[in-house]
């Protein structure tokens, strides 16, 4: 046992403990104010060693870069290999993505987080009547592999490290089938690629959905699909981001945000072994998506409770002994949903101090949000702060000198120790369930998301959360102080370019191409296969979701 304190030391600091409090007013009833965190653990007004007293500092912190990796996943940290600056982009046609990809890449972003348009997202093609109101918008507009050329083109594949923000897996399964192809049309062979995608299937059935979505059932075996591929094919390659990030913005808690991830990274741990993998194959590379909220010291705990959680879940439940099958790793980006269209510039310091704690927590890389993003897609002088901000924090402010700098504070450890209780309470209810994707069937995740995000609203609008420039220190004849940026025309692009395609390419070909993934869902086959061979015949995304949705089906969520 190594504990930090022994127990005649800490009945004497609880008595004077007391004592303090009591003389202090702190113990009394006159103060009625709750001091509580986003996620509603109750903060003491001092923390004492009192409350890590239980804490053995082998089992439950360890060293940075060994189990139970609290303290980081690499022995150094940021003091050899800082985060990578990994700025979101994506708008309009792929060829003004691609330079904006060049533009960050240009001034010092270390990775391409590229997101796509709500068509591509949901598997329309930009010309559906569904969708083409919203081409271009939120994300940039694929439908082809000839649109994956365009927005790579220029751009070293084997060089750069890319993230798909492929949410939801009916697009993953194309748009990252398009990516691998349009590198092997390039000569980059697969296994030489580095980067992640999304693919997550509760954003397709819980957080961003359309009408008309796959079913959870089928939603996850794209999933896994993905991540079987890239395990046999594209070792360097993260098949999944589980993305804890979209989970938060919908509305959970920081402790529901991890256990989501976890209960939906077990399923595909469980599905990737019932297949045949050993768990060393593929969980190396499964890879997280965290959200940086407000709530400073929570947002630190919470990832160092992630990766203790995570820790234990692999040893213990999967017996898995590769060291990096064990560590949690993840991106961080700064909370949207904490931005505010009023006073817009008040946000380039919410989302540092949201940068701030991803570093602190140990993040692998991080993206900083644009000031105007409650307002609009992020103008060129907006995404060169954010990136800025990212410099900044990195080179200027010196929290990469030493590894873990608030591991042994009482208050981040004994919050970490309560985030990680709540996890794991959720994570037995979740099994008690069945699993992540019969808590999605039954609307359970979306229950407590919804239960979340009305207690999260609520507190905005009575005044309990403040919130400067929305619900205090407001300015009524405010002047927006920047200029909005203004989506280039995408719909007819689009339009024009599809119109060739289908003009040149083959007939026989795309049907041969949607029939060969039409076989491969009857015969239960891994359609990434397929799909990667397929997307050559200029195969649009929206002619392979038709066939998806005819093999397997739609489901509308569940309402609350």
């Amino acid at each position: 046992m190594s504990k930090l304190f022994n127990e005649d030391v800490v009945e004497e600091i609880t008595r004077k403990g007391d004592r303090w409090q009591q003389s202090t007013g702190h113990g009394g009833k006159a103060n009625d104010r709750e001091f509580r965190t986003l996620s509603g653990i109750s903060v003491e007004p001092v923390y004492t060693p009192e409350h890590t007293a239980d804490m053995d500092y082998l089992r439950d912190l360890g060293f940075p870069g060994e189990p139970p990796f609290v303290r980081g996943v690499h022995p150094t940290m940021y003091r050899e290999r800082a985060w990578t600056m990994r700025q979101l982009a994506g708008y309009g046609p792929p060829e003004e993505t691609n330079k904006r990809y060049k533009l960050l890449l240009s001034e010092g972003a270390t990775g391409i987080n590229g997101i796509f348009d709500y068509p591509t997202l949901r598997g329309y093609d930009s010309t559906d009547p569904l969708a083409r109101a919203d081409c271009g918008r939120g994300g940039v507009a694929i439908d082809t592999l000839e649109d994956m050329r365009i927005l790579f083109d220029g751009i070293p594949l084997e060089k750069v490290s890319s993230s798909l923000v492929t949410c939801q897996p009916i697009c993953n399964i194309t748009v990252q089938s398009m990516y691998f192809a349009n590198a092997r049309n390039r000569g980059v062979p697969l296994d030489k690629l580095t980067g992640t995608s999304q693919n997550d299937f509760l954003m397709e059935t819980c957080m961003a959905t359309a009408p008309g979505v796959l079913p959870p059932k089928a939603s996850f075996k794209l999933s896994c699909d993905a991540i079987e591929y890239c395990t046999k094919h594209a070792p360097r390659w993260n098949p999944i981001s589980f993305a804890g990030y979209n989970y938060r913005e919908s509305g959970c808690t920081a402790d529901q945000e991890v256990a989501f991830v976890i209960a939906n990274a077990i399923a595909c741990s469980e599905e990737m072994v019932r297949r045949g993998l050993d768990v060393d194959d593929f969980a190396p590379r499964l890879s997280f998506f965290m959200n940086g909220q407000s709530d400073f010291f929570e947002e630190i705990a919470k990832y160092r409770a992630a990766r203790r959680v995570w820790y234990r879940v692999m040893k213990e439940r999967f017996k898995a002994k590769n060291p990096r099958s064990l560590a949690f790793r993840f991106h961080v980006q700064t909370a949207g949903v904490a931005l505010t269209a009023q006073q817009p510039l008040n946000n380039i310091a919410r989302s540092a101090y949201h940068a701030l704690s991803a570093a602190l927590g140990g993040a692998q890389s991080v993206h900083i949000d644009g000031y105007d993003e409650a307002l609009c897609i992020p103008t060129e002088l907006s995404s060169i702060t954010a990136l800025r901000c990212n410099q900044i924090l990195q080179l200027e402010t010196r929290v990469t000198n030493t590894v873990d700098p608030l591991g042994g504070s009482y208050f981040v450890e004994a919050l970490t120790s309560k985030l990680e209780e709540k996890i794991l309470m959720l994570l037995e209810e979740m099994d008690g369930l069945g699993g992540i994707v019969k808590a999605t069937e039954t609307g359970w995740i979306h229950g407590k998301i919804a239960d979340a995000a009305y207690e999260y609203q609520n507190d905005i609008e009575t005044g309990k959360m403040p919130v400067v420039g929305v619900n205090c220190y407001r300015m009524d004849d405010e002047v927006l102080p920047i200029e909005l940026f203004e989506v280039p025309e995408t719909a007819k692009v689009q339009e024009k370019r599809l119109k060739r395609i289908k003009k040149e390419r083959s007939d026989s070909e795309v049907r041969r191409a949607l029939d060969a993934i039409s076989r491969c869902c009857d015969e239960d086959g891994n359609l990434m296969e397929v799909i990667v061979e397929s997307v050559q015949s200029l195969v649009t995304e929206g002619e392979i979701t038709e066939v998806l949705k005819d093999k397997y089906g739609v489901w509308n969520p569940p309402l609350f």
